[in-house]
């Protein structure tokens, strides 16, 4: 039986049994550059110490654990929704399709899906929707570090590209340099048409 519940911030988890696979995001905030999602099946017999919420960790221990990640775990995946995706269907449905193209490209097929958030993806797996779930459960951390470094090294490689953007700095977030340098120069390809500081310079 396929199991689909979501688990708020005040509700205590009671993990089935199998193996898990952890699912997150990085990357719905900022106007330029895909969204990025990772899936991660972490190996019980090769804990990792010091996962937590990417957003919480420095630029160089989510570097240090990403590698750590990618050595020890069972299985693990990246995929992305590009630009032109988040501008058709939206930030929310795109952010929800990077992570079910993570999930589809494991070598190893989990038997429960554990994803960050209160959303679904459409899978035929059960499923916990898990409430700041990169904080709480060691595997959507571990997926929510990956998703992370993946996309800052992608827009380290798009700033080679377009320097003037700054994208090195702000990652393709809406910072003050950031909108500057699109009154300046211009929208690019990369830029997200859909949101506001892109769409009122179009």
């Amino acid at each position: 039986m396929v199991v689909k519940k979501k688990i708020r911030l005040h509700e205590n988890i009671d993990p089935p049994s199998g193996l898990m696979v952890g699912l997150d995001e990085a990357g719905r905030g900022p106007i330029a550059g895909p969204v990025m999602a990772a899936a991660v099946i972490l190996d019980p017999s090769r804990p990792i110490q010091g996962l937590d919420d990417s957003k919480k960790l420095s630029e160089r221990k989510r570097e240090e654990l990403a590698s750590l990640i990618k050595a020890n775990a069972l299985s693990w995946a990246v995929a992305e929704a590009s630009v032109e995706e988040i501008d058709s269907i939206n930030i929310l449905q795109a952010a929800l399709l990077a992570m079910k193209r993570a999930l589809e490209k494991l070598s190893i097929k989990p038997d429960v899906v554990f994803i960050d958030g209160n959303q679904f993806i459409d899978c035929d797996y059960s499923m916990y929707a898990i409430v700041s779930g990169d904080a709480r459960v060691p595997a959507i951390s571990a997926a929510s570090i990956l998703a992370k470094t993946e996309r800052d090294n992608y827009m380290l490689d798009l700033h080679q590209q377009y320097p003037y953007y700054g994208f090195a700095q702000h990652k393709g977030y809406p910072t003050s340099q950031h909108l500057a340098a699109l009154t300046e120069h211009g929208i690019s390809q990369h830029h997200r048409k859909s949101f506001r500081p892109v769409r009122e310079l179009i």
